[in-house]
């Protein structure tokens, strides 16, 4: 059980419970300070799967756990579900839905949100992955295009209600791409009476010269190439200059389509947006070598909304681990600065490595030095992404979804629900 807070203690509140903010209130955990995580939700996501559940390979309960549960030994910290409206920092307050919370140190682990680059319309034609909601609807939308297709009758539904088109080409748009052709020619075959889903069009949009630009060149042609296997149509040079309710316009053409998602870009979340200080085109706050907001020592900013500046001038990548090691640092200078020990070093990210599943049985893989490809990558991916779930009864689970799924060709979550 929690205890009360003790009077006149230092409280260290941290905003969002991802990743980052998880982590450094764990770093807290013997500090002598009250530490309270607000968070608009009661779960943390383990948002490299979101993309399963949005293609329905895993239920939402397996890459979801509760926030209360997750901290619940950790005596000195609290959790408050209530939406962040602002932060006073100046009267050194968060203000949110509930009240004013006072703070001594603030952690923002807001993370972030689809950027649509100037075109914010485009957002309700094709949804982007960041939550459990957002891959709900995406589950709903892929499912009902089918079912749409299928009660046109045969041969009249119209090719558009089973195109889908995802746009940007990095890890989150080459999985999407990949799973929506596995449910087509797998895990729908022999379901439907007036239409074949392995007939779909399935197109991968990128604006640059190649997919999965952060990877070596050897590891994106290979992913190209067993996309292209799988029936999936890789467009690369192609910027889109229009999105609506039938389609997807580029440069050079347009691709009619019932179905549209959104994997090409991001930005830091409004609360970072409004923090003082200077910030990046993405909205992401520029933070000193500790992650301290400039002129405010005491308001640290991690994970997704944070830009430091790195000594290799290079940014740091808006990926769990990332915010995994700002989150464990930050914990470290609080609770350094609180029992009055000498400060630690500036952060110095560390690149563990880059991942990306393609498909059935398939995956590129680059840490250090090693690169794989193929099965050896999917088992390799699917081994560090059950490891680092939450409890040995969600990797358990997930390991067997995965395992039926692979034997069975099978998806279990093919549930439409919503509006």
């Amino acid at each position: 059980m929690a205890q009360q807070a003790v009077a006149n203690r230092p409280r260290v509140v941290i905003v969002g419970a991802g990743f980052g903010g998880l982590e450094a209130a764990r770093a807290l955990a013997h500090a002598a300070a009250d530490v309270v995580v607000v968070d608009a939700k009661n779960h943390h996501t383990f948002q490299p799967l979101l993309y399963q559940v949005a293609t329905a390979a895993l239920s939402p309960a397996a890459i979801a756990w509760p926030i209360r549960h997750l901290l619940k030994t950790q005596a000195n910290a609290q959790v408050l579900m209530s939406q962040v409206l602002g932060v006073d920092a100046a009267a050194h307050q968060l203000h949110t839905e509930g009240g004013p919370i006072g703070y001594d140190q603030l952690v923002i682990a807001a993370g972030a949100g689809h950027s649509y680059f100037g075109h914010d319309g485009w957002e309700a034609f094709a949804p982007g992955l960041k939550t459990l909601e957002d891959a709900l609807d995406i589950r709903r939308r892929i499912l009902s295009a089918f079912e749409r297709a299928e009660l046109a009758g045969k041969g009249k539904a119209p090719t558009e209600l089973t195109t889908f088109v995802v746009v940007g080409g990095g890890p989150t748009g080459v999985e999407l791409a990949g799973a929506i052709a596995e449910i087509a020619r797998d895990a729908l075959k022999s379901e439907f009476r007036h239409i074949e889903p392995a007939a779909s069009r399935i197109v991968l949009v990128e604006a640059g010269p190649r997919i999965l630009p952060t990877f070596p060149e050897r590891l994106a042609e290979d992913a190209a190439r067993r996309l292209a296997r799988y029936g999936v149509e890789v467009l690369t040079g192609a910027k889109v200059v229009g999105i609506d309710a039938a389609g997807v316009t580029l440069e050079d053409g347009r691709i009619a389509a019932a179905t549209v998602l959104w994997a090409a870009g991001v930005r830091a979340a409004p609360l970072v947006g409004d923090l003082p200080g200077e910030h990046d085109r993405a909205g992401r706050a520029r933070v000193a070598a500790d992650l301290s907001l400039p002129g405010h020592p005491e308001i640290f900013v991690i994970g997704d909304g944070a830009a430091p500046a790195s000594p290799e001038g290079k940014p740091i990548p808006g990926i769990a681990p990332a915010a995994k090691q700002m989150g464990a640092y930050v914990g470290q200078v609080i609770a350094r600065r609180l029992s009055g020990r000498p400060p630690l070093p500036p952060f110095h990210y560390r690149h563990a490595g880059d991942l990306a599943t393609i498909g059935r049985g398939a995956a590129v893989v680059k840490v250090g030095p090693l690169q794989l490809t193929g099965l050896a990558g999917w088992l390799f991916w699917g081994f560090i992404h059950v490891y680092f779930l939450i409890g040995l009864r969600a990797r358990f689970f997930v390991a067997l979804d995965w395992l039926w799924s692979y034997v069975t060709y099978h998806r279990g979550a093919r549930l439409i629900t919503g509006a």
